[in-house]
């Protein structure tokens, strides 16, 4: 009886032509975010020079995108539901191609950051929306999984791809040119998303209540605010009354949402231990990992002393092997289990991590082309089970939402992780550089500005001093990303030990 049963799974699991090119549009948006993503932080030391912004906005420049984008999500999710997610899809692509040329051509930080600001409310659209689509496209479990491996590796390949990319265009043009390489991308899915790929929504989705929309808003801007402001400036009671605002507005919409015939977030869904579980891993790789990237590109280039593109490079076979592991996770997690596939991914990024806390001021290539292997390799392993893990636990014509709060707490532990982890280093940073020049002690690319106008000798204190002070605070943010990943580890076993779980 089993082999009957199992015998016509087979033939399903090969995709059709169709299915193969719908999936390689759904891909595109993702390579986008990921470029969008990763060149940043190669550009973070031109556009310092250029816009002189602080260190607040520096990190509101990085950031920002992440935040909005985080807090919109679930929302736009379940538009997609409603409304149409291929509809979503086109229309977020047109505005994200638009909102690239506004932050290519920003004149100031302020402008910098009010476009990122719009590339969030239009990243907000993609995410979700191919996810869902994906799991409307793909009914088989196989074909699905298969799916999302190319999906999750379709973003290590842009995270691979943008370094190398962005480095040229960085040496060759302005640093705005790292911007526009999302333009093509985007209108391409414009383009193709009618042809390729079918329509999809919720056909009883309910009416959109508004009110929860406002409570999510509520809920997450306040919240990130008072956290960021702490992690800069210390506990203050601006921040204080924020969180506590955050928190109150995040109880009315999960007692809203239990109440309400058609919610806004299923809340019942982390009821689901593997979807919770699933959902706390991603969070807690991508805090730790966009951080230590963040500060990485700063620290091969300022530090070290590469070019844009020699850094990019250093960093590819990092991103080369989370592509890789990314497609065996699938395979390994049918032999040996989803449990055991995640717990090896994360094991893997805390011997990234660990390894980076050897970093040194004069030699340090090496170490970070390892470490940030092991971290890519780790989090293509874990990221690609639990991303189906989460997925698979949704009804399909929930599929927007469930993607959604998937890509919330990834967009929200990057956004996070940098306001957090990159204040922390940024604290450290200033402590250290003491009775330095005001506009040296903000940021490292400060610092490198000040040192070329001083005399020789003034010039090359100031910077070894100053490239003493990054290196031991991109060394702080490794041991406490360690940390956090063994911890998340320690609670990811313990929280799918069961065999119910693995199922």
């Amino acid at each position: 009886m089993a082999t009957t049963l199992r015998a016509p799974q087979e033939p399903r699991a090969r995709m059709s032509a169709k299915q193969g090119w719908a999936l390689a549009v759904l891909v595109l948006p993702v390579l986008l975010i990921s470029i969008d993503m990763t060149v940043l932080g190669f550009a973070v030391p031109f556009l310092s020079e250029d816009l002189a912004p602080t260190s607040s906005q520096l990190l509101w420049i990085v950031d920002v995108y992440g935040f909005v984008l985080a807090g919109l999500l679930v929302t736009m999710g379940t538009l997609g539901d409603r409304f149409g997610r291929r509809r979503l899809l086109i229309i977020g692509s047109a505005a994200f191609a638009a909102a690239s040329v506004l932050a290519a051509y920003a004149p100031n930080a302020e402008s910098l950051i009010a476009a990122r600001a719009l590339l969030g409310v239009a990243g907000a659209t993609l995410m979700p929306t191919t996810l869902a689509l994906m799991r409307n496209l793909f009914h088989d479990d196989r074909q699905r999984r298969f799916a999302i491996a190319v999906w999750a590796s379709g973003f290590s390949a842009g995270s691979a791809a943008g370094p190398i990319i962005g480095g040229w265009l960085l040496e060759h043009f302005w640093w705005g040119s790292v911007f526009l390489m999302a333009a093509p991308v985007s209108i391409a899915v414009v383009l193709a998303a009618p042809f390729l790929l079918p329509e999809s929504k919720n056909p009883n989705p309910g009416t959109l209540d508004l009110a929860s929309v406002a409570l999510s808003f509520l809920a997450l801007f306040p919240f990130v605010y008072g956290v960021k402001t702490i992690a800069e400036h210390g506990l203050t009671w601006t921040a204080a009354a924020a969180i506590g605002v955050g928190a109150l507005a995040g109880v009315r919409f999960v007692r809203r949402q239990k109440r309400l015939e058609h919610p806004l977030i299923d809340v019942g869904l982390f009821k689901l231990r593997r979807f919770s579980a699933s959902l706390a891993t991603n969070f807690t790789i991508v805090f730790a990992m966009i951080s230590a990237l963040f500060l990485l590109t700063q620290y091969l280039q300022l530090v070290l002393g590469y070019s844009p593109m020699e850094a990019g490079l250093l960093l590819l076979p990092g991103m080369a092997v989370s592509v890789v592991t990314g497609l065996v996770a699938v395979r390994m997690s049918e032999r040996i289990g989803m449990v055991r596939t995640i717990i090896g991914g994360l094991v893997l990024v805390i011997a990234g991590f660990a390894a980076m806390a050897f970093i040194g001021v004069d030699s340090g290539a090496l170490v970070v082309a390892v470490s940030f292997a092991l971290i890519g390799g780790g989090s293509g392993l874990a990221q690609t089970v639990t991303n189906d893990a989460i997925l698979a636990a949704a009804p399909a014509d929930r599929a927007g939402a469930a993607s959604a709060i998937s890509e919330t707490a990834y967009e929200l532990g990057g956004a996070m992780g940098v306001a957090l982890l990159g204040s922390l280093s940024t604290g450290i940073y200033r402590a250290e550089m003491g009775d330095a020049p005001a506009a040296a002690a903000e940021t490292l690319g400060e610092a490198a500005h000040m040192a070329a106008t001083l005399p020789a000798a003034a010039g090359d204190a100031l910077m070894e001093t100053a490239r003493t002070a990054f290196t031991d605070g991109l060394r702080t943010v490794a041991v406490i990303a360690a940390a956090l990943v063994l911890i998340a580890a320690v609670a990811v076993g313990r929280a799918l030990r069961t065999r119910s779980s693995e199922r």
